[in-house]
């Protein structure tokens, strides 16, 4: 239990080699996670925009006729 095992120590250096891999994967990572953050806030307050803002305006019209 206390000693690890070659698939332990493979599995250990995949997980790293994917994180800490070539030209800052976990930080290219994170800047997808970021934008993808920023995105959702984004849609949320244009939706909240949308609600707040008259759809359209109804005019009234009145026939002379019917008075």
């Amino acid at each position: 239990m206390g000693a690890m095992s070659i698939w332990h120590w493979a599995i250990v250096i995949v997980v790293v080699a994917v994180l800490f891999g070539g030209r800052g994967k976990l930080s290219s990572i994170m800047g997808d996670a970021a934008k993808g953050i920023r995105a959702f806030k984004d849609g949320l307050k244009d939706e909240d925009k949308a609600k707040n803002e008259p759809v359209g305006t109804i005019t009234r019209t009145e026939d002379k006729e019917t008075r």
